[in-house]
């Protein structure tokens, strides 16, 4: 296991060619939101969009779409019929198929059993149908994992054709895997390396220090971030940063690497100037630039 160093991460990430234009970054689908949780979605697409994806596309309700498109008009709409619990029905799958994108993002406030049964079985279904029809790579987050969790009762993880990264914290880990969450932080390298052999999968095993293993056996840990991070939203930021480091081109490993450290790096900015109790999940997003900008990015 090695530490992620700012070296890493700007050796990943290479200064944008003078020539780029928008097709060069790669283009992120966001499936996200529902009546209950709107801010998921505009801080997952912000994510995406300030961490240099070329075009990001937002599949939702039109609750959420609203909210989003009132805050980021830079972001792509596919609007959908709502389902249970103002969740995105399983009818809508063939509308977003036709969406183009290099990257799936799913999970962040689709809703599960918090709103009701027949949500949580909606949830499923758009896991299960998604993933192995996509034909690039994808990122799999909050509700999506909770979703999975309950698949991998019956049967494998739902995979795209490209590469595949997970984002639990250690309780969504703890559901997907059946240990416990005391198991899972008792050891963190052990269980993330198992699991994304197992599971052909970059896993993000979130929380201080967070640990990203490869299914290589390449494992890494995190040194920045602080508890300031530990609020609702901080993680949906974090996927969208991931599914767009993917969709500029680098590898899965790469990509989750470098989002964990300069979205734990942003925090540490957010930090430095509203405190841990008081900085939130999108006070992220102005100090994630400021770090592009300080490294010619």
């Amino acid at each position: 296991m090695f530490e992620i160093t700012s070296d890493f991460v700007w050796q990943a990430i290479r200064p944008r060619p003078r020539d780029a234009h928008k097709g060069t970054f790669g283009s992120v689908l966001v499936v996200a939101g529902s009546a209950s949780y709107r801010g998921a979605a505009a801080l997952a697409v912000e994510g995406a969009l300030r961490t240099g994806a070329g075009i990001v596309t937002l599949a939702s309700v039109e609750p959420v779409l609203a909210a989003v498109a009132a805050r980021l008009p830079e972001c792509c709409l596919c609007p959908c019929e709502a389902g249970a619990g103002g969740g995105i029905s399983p009818q809508n799958i063939d509308r977003i198929r036709r969406q183009k994108a290099s990257v799936l993002l799913a999970g962040p406030g689709l809703g599960y059993t918090a709103q009701s049964a027949a949500r949580a079985a909606e949830t499923r279904a758009l896991v299960k149908t998604l993933l192995p029809g996509f034909s690039g790579s994808a990122v799999l987050d909050a509700d999506g994992l909770n979703a999975a969790a309950d698949l991998l009762q019956t049967e494998k993880m739902p995979h795209p054709q490209g590469e595949l990264i997970l984002t639990p914290h250690p309780g969504e880990m703890a559901r997907l895997t059946g240990h416990s969450a005391a198991e899972i932080n008792a050891d963190r390298e052990g269980m993330a390396l198992r699991y994304a052999k197992a599971w052909n999968a970059v896993v993000v095993l979130k929380g201080a220090h967070t640990v990203i293993a490869g299914p290589d056996g390449r494992c890494a840990v995190n040194p920045t971030g602080n508890p300031g991070l530990s609020r609702g939203g901080s993680g949906d930021v974090l996927a969208g940063m991931t599914s767009a480091l993917l969709a500029c081109g680098l590898p899965a490993f790469e990509a989750a690497a470098c989002a964990v450290y300069l979205h734990g790096a942003a925090a540490d900015r957010a930090a430095a100037l509203h405190g841990e109790t008081g900085m939130l999940p999108h006070d992220l997003l102005d100090a994630l630039g400021t770090l592009f900008a300080e490294n010619g990015r």
